[in-house]
Protein backbone atom coordinates (compact mmCIF):
# COMPACT_ATOMS: atom_id res chain seq x y z
CA UNK A 1 0.00 0.00 0.00
CA UNK A 2 0.84 3.38 -0.72
CA UNK A 3 1.52 6.37 1.24
CA UNK A 4 -0.98 9.06 -0.61
CA UNK A 5 0.28 12.48 1.38
CA UNK A 6 4.15 11.38 0.10
CA UNK A 7 3.34 11.00 -3.39
CA UNK A 8 2.15 14.27 -4.14
CA UNK A 9 5.41 15.67 -2.63
CA UNK A 10 7.16 13.14 -4.89
CA UNK A 11 5.77 14.13 -7.92
CA UNK A 12 6.50 17.99 -7.59
CA UNK A 13 9.96 17.25 -6.41
CA UNK A 14 10.32 15.48 -9.74
CA UNK A 15 8.48 17.86 -11.46
CA UNK A 16 11.10 20.25 -9.90
CA UNK A 17 13.76 18.16 -11.20
CA UNK A 18 12.81 17.66 -14.58
CA UNK A 19 12.21 21.39 -14.63
CA UNK A 20 16.01 22.36 -13.52
CA UNK A 21 17.58 19.91 -15.63
CA UNK A 22 15.52 21.49 -18.98
CA UNK A 23 17.11 24.88 -17.52
CA UNK A 24 20.00 23.12 -17.51
CA UNK A 25 20.34 22.33 -21.17
CA UNK A 26 18.77 25.59 -22.15
CA UNK A 27 21.64 27.25 -20.66
CA UNK A 28 24.22 24.75 -22.42
CA UNK A 29 22.81 25.59 -25.42
CA UNK A 30 22.46 29.73 -25.20
CA UNK A 31 26.22 29.33 -23.74
CA UNK A 32 27.36 27.75 -26.97
CA UNK A 33 25.37 29.66 -29.33
CA UNK A 34 26.21 33.34 -27.49
CA UNK A 35 29.90 32.80 -26.86
CA UNK A 36 31.87 29.47 -27.98
CA UNK A 37 30.08 29.01 -31.27
CA UNK A 38 34.11 29.05 -32.28
CA UNK A 39 36.40 28.17 -29.44
CA UNK A 40 40.58 28.14 -29.48
CA UNK A 41 41.72 27.72 -25.77
CA UNK A 42 39.50 29.37 -23.32
CA UNK A 43 39.10 32.25 -26.14
CA UNK A 44 35.50 31.58 -28.23
CA UNK A 45 33.51 33.71 -30.23
CA UNK A 46 29.87 33.10 -30.51
CA UNK A 47 26.68 34.73 -31.89
CA UNK A 48 27.14 37.92 -29.02
CA UNK A 49 30.11 39.04 -30.56
CA UNK A 50 29.80 38.99 -33.49
CA UNK A 51 26.48 40.51 -33.25
CA UNK A 52 27.90 42.97 -31.21
CA UNK A 53 29.45 44.79 -34.54
CA UNK A 54 25.75 45.82 -35.81
CA UNK A 55 24.54 48.46 -34.27
CA UNK A 56 21.52 47.77 -32.00
CA UNK A 57 21.07 43.89 -33.77
CA UNK A 58 23.93 42.99 -30.59
CA UNK A 59 22.33 44.64 -27.74
CA UNK A 60 18.66 43.15 -29.08
CA UNK A 61 20.54 40.05 -29.02
CA UNK A 62 22.09 40.05 -26.11
CA UNK A 63 19.11 41.25 -24.18
CA UNK A 64 16.92 38.99 -25.21
CA UNK A 65 19.25 35.80 -24.62
CA UNK A 66 20.29 37.17 -21.38
CA UNK A 67 16.17 37.41 -20.57
CA UNK A 68 16.02 33.62 -21.78
CA UNK A 69 18.99 32.71 -19.04
CA UNK A 70 17.21 34.61 -16.18
CA UNK A 71 13.92 33.18 -17.44
CA UNK A 72 15.15 29.60 -17.28
CA UNK A 73 16.57 30.60 -13.75
CA UNK A 74 13.56 31.85 -12.11
CA UNK A 75 11.63 28.74 -13.42
CA UNK A 76 14.23 26.40 -12.32
CA UNK A 77 13.95 28.15 -8.73
CA UNK A 78 17.48 29.28 -8.59
CA UNK A 79 19.06 30.66 -5.29
CA UNK A 80 18.38 34.74 -5.47
CA UNK A 81 22.02 35.19 -5.58
CA UNK A 82 22.49 32.98 -8.29
CA UNK A 83 19.73 35.14 -10.25
CA UNK A 84 21.75 38.56 -8.80
CA UNK A 85 24.86 37.10 -10.27
CA UNK A 86 23.43 36.11 -13.69
CA UNK A 87 22.28 39.64 -13.72
CA UNK A 88 25.77 41.37 -13.07
CA UNK A 89 26.92 39.11 -15.77
CA UNK A 90 24.87 40.55 -18.24
CA UNK A 91 24.67 43.72 -17.08
CA UNK A 92 28.17 43.88 -18.26
CA UNK A 93 27.63 42.05 -21.35
CA UNK A 94 25.56 44.39 -22.53
CA UNK A 95 26.34 47.61 -21.49
CA UNK A 96 29.44 47.38 -23.42
CA UNK A 97 27.26 47.79 -26.25
CA UNK A 98 26.97 51.39 -25.54
CA UNK A 99 30.26 52.57 -26.72
CA UNK A 100 30.57 51.85 -30.27
CA UNK A 101 33.76 50.07 -31.27
CA UNK A 102 35.27 50.00 -27.87
CA UNK A 103 32.71 48.79 -26.62
CA UNK A 104 32.03 46.13 -29.09
CA UNK A 105 35.33 45.01 -29.45
CA UNK A 106 34.99 44.27 -25.28
CA UNK A 107 31.28 42.32 -26.07
CA UNK A 108 33.34 40.36 -28.69
CA UNK A 109 35.45 39.05 -25.84
CA UNK A 110 33.62 38.90 -22.35
CA UNK A 111 31.85 35.81 -22.03
CA UNK A 112 28.58 37.27 -20.17
CA UNK A 113 26.19 34.83 -21.28
CA UNK A 114 28.90 31.60 -20.80
CA UNK A 115 29.54 33.05 -17.45
CA UNK A 116 25.58 33.29 -16.36
CA UNK A 117 24.91 29.86 -17.70
CA UNK A 118 27.64 28.34 -15.85
CA UNK A 119 26.07 29.79 -12.48
CA UNK A 120 22.70 28.87 -13.30
CA UNK A 121 24.22 25.43 -14.27
CA UNK A 122 26.70 24.89 -10.90
CA UNK A 123 23.39 26.12 -8.54
CA UNK A 124 21.02 23.50 -10.61
CA UNK A 125 24.14 20.70 -10.12
CA UNK A 126 24.24 21.48 -6.65
CA UNK A 127 20.62 21.34 -5.93
CA UNK A 128 19.61 18.54 -8.40
CA UNK A 129 22.56 17.02 -9.23
CA UNK A 130 23.22 16.54 -13.56
CA UNK A 131 20.96 15.53 -15.93
CA UNK A 132 21.12 11.89 -16.52
CA UNK A 133 22.54 11.87 -20.01
CA UNK A 134 25.00 14.14 -19.35
CA UNK A 135 26.10 12.01 -15.65
CA UNK A 136 26.51 9.10 -18.14
CA UNK A 137 28.69 11.25 -20.51
CA UNK A 138 31.19 12.39 -18.39
CA UNK A 139 31.26 8.75 -16.84
CA UNK A 140 32.80 7.47 -20.32
CA UNK A 141 36.10 7.30 -20.58
CA UNK A 142 37.96 9.85 -22.61
CA UNK A 143 39.18 9.13 -25.97
CA UNK A 144 42.97 10.41 -27.73
CA UNK A 145 41.90 11.95 -30.68
CA UNK A 146 45.64 11.81 -31.50
CA UNK A 147 44.97 8.02 -31.83
CA UNK A 148 41.93 7.08 -31.77
CA UNK A 149 42.09 4.70 -29.15
CA UNK A 150 40.50 4.32 -25.75
CA UNK A 151 43.01 5.43 -22.94
CA UNK A 152 44.16 2.02 -20.94
CA UNK A 153 44.63 1.54 -17.69
CA UNK A 154 46.78 -1.87 -18.76
CA UNK A 155 49.07 0.45 -20.43
CA UNK A 156 51.56 1.79 -17.97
Amino acid sequence: MTNSAASPVLDVAADDRQRAHKAWRSAETLKRLSDRLIGVGPIGIGLDGVLAWVPGVGLAYGLGAGALLLLHGYRAKAMPTTLVRMAAYLAIDNLTDAVPVAGWAVDTLFPGHLMAAKALQKDIEARHGLPDEVAAERLKPARRWWSGRMPSADRR
